[in-house]
């Protein structure tokens, strides 16, 4: 297939393209660089079927070739980067996610939209299942990117019934893996960056609100798996339930790296979920998926190529 990946030089995106690159698919590569890696992308460029295009999403995009199928990665994703930039995040969920949307109609090609467990918001219900309508703060300063996704999700599934687009929506949980920006605010890369270099580890709150992490190539395998299968068009929750606290988490990093840094505990941030773990039985049933990678092989690879950064 020749597919369209929006956010292409992002932590997943690039994971994503290596990945269908490897199984003998053409991409085309679409970034802006707002919050994506000019590196990432000079690493795919290496492949003979890839082929990039720097371009904001938020603008339309032309394509001359044929496409089989369209993927919308675009968007800030970590806490820091959506504070700093809400109108361009909340303009990349809306008019990105209607450009993508045009061209896969325009192509007749297959469309997924990668949204987030953050639709679910701070949850009342725990796991969160797909058929959660979420408790969510419109206005708050997390809006833009919850908010986002939430209209993202009501546009793509609009297209699917006014105009019959194939449509797939994947909902998101926490995911690290390499390739993540060392202190981009995401609990994982900030508490190795802080562990490797002896700086106190920063805790949220008391550490007791929950998260669950999935290894990247295990998030990328249910995704490849949604964009393959057939008659899938509700949103699919790709995750790992496995949940744990984030202080546990941090005491977990701190002994694999053996560092001697002191954890240190700070104000919660304003709508900070207290809890946050996946229900797949969806993404079980429908596309025979599970997690594969535990948490501790993870972070050792994780935290092998942070310290490769030096």
């Amino acid at each position: 297939m020749r597919i369209v990946i929006t956010g292409a030089a992002g932590f997943i995106g690039s994971h994503l393209s290596e990945r269908l690159l490897g199984d003998g698919h053409q991409i085309i590569g679409v970034d802006n660089f707002i919050t994506g890696q000019r590196g990432h992308a000079e690493l795919l460029e290496a492949h003979e079927g890839f082929r990039f295009i720097e371009h904001n999403i938020s603008e339309p995009l032309f394509v001359d070739e044929a496409v089989d199928a369209v993927m919308h990665f675009a968007s800030p994703a970590s806490p820091l980067d959506y504070a700093m930039y809400p109108i361009q995040t909340l303009k990349v969920g809306a008019l990105g996610t209607w450009h993508t949307l045009g061209l896969a109609k325009a192509k007749g090609a297959r469309f997924l939209l990668a949204s987030t467990s953050e639709v679910y918001g701070d949850p009342q219900v725990n796991p969160q299942p797909e058929t959660y309508w979420g408790h969510v703060n419109p206005i708050g300063p997390r809006g833009c990117y919850d908010e986002a996704k939430r209209y993202a999700e009501a546009m793509t599934m609009a297209y699917y019934r006014t105009h019959g687009v194939d449509t797939r929506i994947v909902r998101i949980f926490n995911t690290f893996g390499p390739r993540m920006r060392p202190r981009d605010g995401r609990a994982i890369p900030e508490f190795i960056s802080q562990a490797l270099k002896g700086e106190p580890i920063t805790v949220h709150g008391d550490g007791s609100q929950t998260r669950s992490f999935c290894y990247v190539s295990d998030l990328v395998d249910g995704i490849v798996r949604l964009l393959l299968s057939d008659d899938i068009h509700e949103p699919v929750n790709i995750g790992n339930p496995n949940e744990r606290t984030v202080l546990e988490l941090a005491e977990t990093i701190k002994a694999l790296i053996g560092s001697a840094s002191e954890i240190t505990f700070t104000a919660r941030p304003v709508d900070d979920p207290t809890q946050r773990r996946p229900d797949i039985t969806r993404a079980r049933e429908l596309l025979g998926w599970k997690p594969q990678v535990e948490l501790r092989d993870g972070l050792e690879r994780t935290i092998g190529y942070f310290r490769s950064l030096g």
